[in-house]
């Protein structure tokens, strides 16, 4: 292996050692385009609790910092995306790369053989020695020789620049990719922190409350998801939802299912935990169907239907940024990961404001 070689080795080497570490849990990726946050993700959290601990405010501040959480957990996931399929194509590249260098060093083994051969008959050019023939038969087979010689030189000489070429492309697309790779790692640790500030915003909140506020604050939550979900209900919309179940939708929501009580944890797929893109992405994926990460993107990406027209195993997007989606479950019902301290559980389609509904498997 030459000078030349081990050097684009020891590149396309460092490449994928450097994927393998920015691969890895902890490290940082920027999130692509996604719909507006709302104002309560950049927002500093008040901790405070408001007079009288008016448990119904507590209530609304709690929904406000989960809420925030939502939105960067949701950036967060689109990031880790972002950063898989990248650190894929610099891996291809760093391959192409390597097998660009072995390809170029073998024909450039066959153009030194060429020149030894030329030396070794005395640094003559082949048509200088074909017209010093006395033999006129080894004079046309030498003509033809020639020919042949002139057309192998040239394609030598034309993949060798086709290949020269492809590293050089290769090289800069390698760069580029790393390019973005560092500079989205400060955005995805950022989503990171957000994450977490407004998680231990919410949970220093309800430490400052007795159990028996505690107790009183779920029912307070419990009646406002109920209140919502009459008042869904009493538009007469689930009159106007008859659809069934495709196969697909019936294994996504055998698989979600099965899923009920198991935490919810932010940026979690699976198998032991999960968010709420985490759950239905990985419902559609049990049911052959690969869809995007984030609920963002299953809004962007979906197509997308009219509420009255759902059916079972449709996606229900919650909320004015798509930070938040379910499994339709048919009657009303979805299954869905609420929030940190919460499971994977059964609640109402009209508990939060739908945004849109769309379908997997269209």
């Amino acid at each position: 292996m030459g000078p030349g070689k081990r050097g684009l080795f020891a590149v396309a080497v460092a490449v994928v050692c450097a994927v393998t570490v920015l691969g890895a849990p902890g490290a940082a990726f920027a999130a692509p385009d996604n719909p507006a946050p709302s104002p309560t993700a950049t927002t500093a959290p008040d901790l405070t609790l408001p007079p009288s601990n008016d448990l119904e405010e507590v209530r609304e501040k709690l929904e406000a910092l989960y809420h925030a959480a939502a939105v960067a957990t949701d950036a967060y996931n689109a990031a880790e995306e972002a950063a898989k399929k990248q650190s894929a194509e610099i891996v291809a590249l760093a391959q192409k790369i390597v097998e660009g260098q072995e390809r170029l060093a073998k024909l450039k083994d066959r153009a030194g053989a060429a020149a030894r051969s030329q030396y070794r008959t005395g640094g003559l050019p082949d048509e200088a020695q074909l017209m010093l023939s006395d033999d006129p038969g080894d004079f046309l087979d030498g003509a033809g020789r020639v020919i042949q010689g002139q057309r192998a030189t040239k394609g030598l000489i034309a993949e060798l620049t086709r290949i020269q070429q492809d590293l050089e492309q290769y090289s800069a697309d390698a760069s580029a990719q790393w390019t973005k790779l560092e500079a989205n790692r400060k955005a995805k640790a950022t989503a990171q922190k957000k994450i977490e500030k407004q998680i231990a915003a919410a949970e220093k909140l309800e430490s400052q409350l007795e159990k028996a506020e505690k107790e009183r604050l779920a029912e307070l939550q419990e009646q406002a998801d109920q209140k919502a979900q009459t008042a869904w209900l009493d538009t007469g919309i689930l009159d106007e939802i008859d659809g069934k179940a495709s196969a697909a939708g019936k294994k996504a929501i055998a698989y979600a299912t099965a899923q009920l009580g198991k935490p919810y944890v932010w940026g979690a797929e699976g198998p032991d935990s999960f968010d709420c893109s985490g759950l239905t992405s990985e419902a559609w994926k049990s049911a052959g169907r690969t869809i995007p990460r984030t609920s963002q993107e299953q809004w962007k990406q979906l197509q997308h239907v009219a509420v009255a027209d759902m059916r079972p195993g449709d996606l229900i997007i919650y909320f004015g940024d798509a930070s938040h989606v379910a499994l339709y479950v048919g009657d009303g019902a979805i299954i869905h990961a609420p929030r940190p301290g919460r499971t994977v559980t059964l609640a109402g389609a009209g508990t939060m404001p739908i945004l849109a509904v769309v379908r997997p498997d269209a």
